[in-house]
């Protein structure tokens, strides 16, 4: 009887990223996997527990050509809008992916390496205690919703289009507001998103802050 085809994790990982890419995360099952790779279900197990243990493989694999290394010498918020960068345009090649981002930030070894590398920017920055864990967060919150409202909820979608259609005398704003949506492109209202983020959360502008309410 011949012995059981030998895989890595890595093989794994790329064939359930093939079965997310063309059939979508839905289709992602242990049997879709072994499928892909021409084994038995049961040869999976070798590698992995389950599915949640298949889903951190992928997500390990998307984001391990993300460059986690950074220019010295420059801006704190410079190098945060760098890595966030990175990790969208990584994810963005798998866009399908997305939800296993929010899913597993916490215990795959590729998000937990990225936000020690953010964290590691803020500190040097000034940030320390409840306020590092404030801004560590808003980066990731605003990193992991915009993936998912630009590939998950469509940015330019009906839904905006729908409200760019209401009555302006009864939503004059959102109408307006919507209407320019479908004028600004995915990657301009990233960037732009980060600079907003970024400029707030600037320690010296709640500095500055606190010095007026004390005058």
């Amino acid at each position: 009887m011949p012995r059981p085809r030998s895989l890595t994790t890595a093989d794994l990982a790329a064939a359930a990223i093939a079965v997310i890419d063309r059939d979508g995360l839905p289709a992602l099952t242990m049997r879709a996997v072994a499928k892909e790779l021409r084994v038995a279900t049961m040869a999976l197990y070798r590698y992995v527990t389950d599915r949640d243990h298949l889903e951190i493989l992928v997500v390990d694999r998307v984001l391990e050509g993300v460059d986690l290394t950074l220019p010295p010498d420059t801006d704190w918020r410079a190098r945060i809008d760098l890595l966030m960068h990175r990790m969208r345009d990584a994810v963005s090649a798998h866009p399908e992916t997305v939800p296993l981002f929010l899913r597993h930030r916490q215990s795959a070894t590729a998000t937990l390496r990225y936000i020690e590398a953010t964290l590691a920017v803020l500190t040097d920055a000034g940030f320390d205690g409840r306020d590092r864990v404030i801004a560590q967060r808003a980066i990731i919150g605003f990193l992991l919703g915009f993936l998912q409202n630009e590939h998950h909820a469509s940015l330019r979608g009906p839904g905006t289009e729908a409200m760019a259609r209401l009555s302006p005398h009864e939503y004059p704003l959102l109408v307006q507001t919507a209407s320019q949506a479908r004028e600004v492109s995915p990657a301009e209202e990233f960037s732009g998103g980060v600079r907003i983020l970024l400029r707030g959360l600037d320690p010296r502008f709640e500095r500055t802050r606190v010095a007026q309410q004390d005058e």
